[in-house]
């Protein structure tokens, strides 16, 4: 079995071939195998040193970031240089698994919302996964790039610009705040 409290993040999202004769019990033990059978190869290779919980749950804040697989090793960089300094996550995802609703579009009240899962308010990592995640993000959670950055912010096209600093934080949001209005004009 999994120790954890749900099965949110160890149902391993796949094309599963099931036949009609199959209960949801047997449903959840397929995905929960091939979950373990990807995780064994993920701690094998792993640069970090995250137990099961630890990958899975910050794989699903990455899962949850990022639309392109070519990005999440970097994404998951940020997130681990943040945790080394005891910064908080801020982590977009994980404020919009306690939405209801879950909405895209986030607001400053979101931000302050009291619960264990809000990472703009607690530090380290949330008290389980947010979702299921990938191979990719799976793998990429447990082996970051080697970068220094401390922030990304999405560049409304499914992509983010990496930043080492607060100051070239700030610079990247307000000329991608140009870019959108430039774009409306048009």
């Amino acid at each position: 079995g999994i120790d954890a409290p749900s099965l949110e993040g160890f149902l391993f999202p796949d094309t599963y071939i099931l036949i009609r004769t199959y209960t949801e019990e047997d449903i959840v033990k397929i995905m929960v195998n091939q979950f373990k059978y990807h995780m064994k190869q993920v701690q094998k290779d792993a640069g970090v040193n995250f137990n099961i919980r630890e990958i899975t749950t910050l794989a699903s804040i990455i899962q949850g970031e990022a639309m392109f697989a070519d990005e999440m090793a970097t994404i998951s960089s940020v997130y681990h240089n943040r945790l080394k300094q005891q910064m908080l996550l801020q982590a977009d995802p994980t404020i919009q698994y306690i939405l209801p609703g879950r909405s895209r579009r986030l607001y400053n009240k979101d931000l302050k919302i009291d619960n264990p899962y809000n990472t703009y308010k607690y530090k380290g990592l949330p008290p389980g996964p947010i979702n299921n995640p990938g191979q990719a993000a799976l793998a990429a959670a447990a082996n970051p790039v080697d970068s220094g950055y401390l922030y990304f912010v999405a560049n409304g096209e499914g992509r983010h610009v990496f930043s080492r600093t607060n100051e070239e934080h700030n610079q990247a949001k307000l000329e991608l705040k140009r870019k959108r209005k430039q774009k409306r004009k048009i």
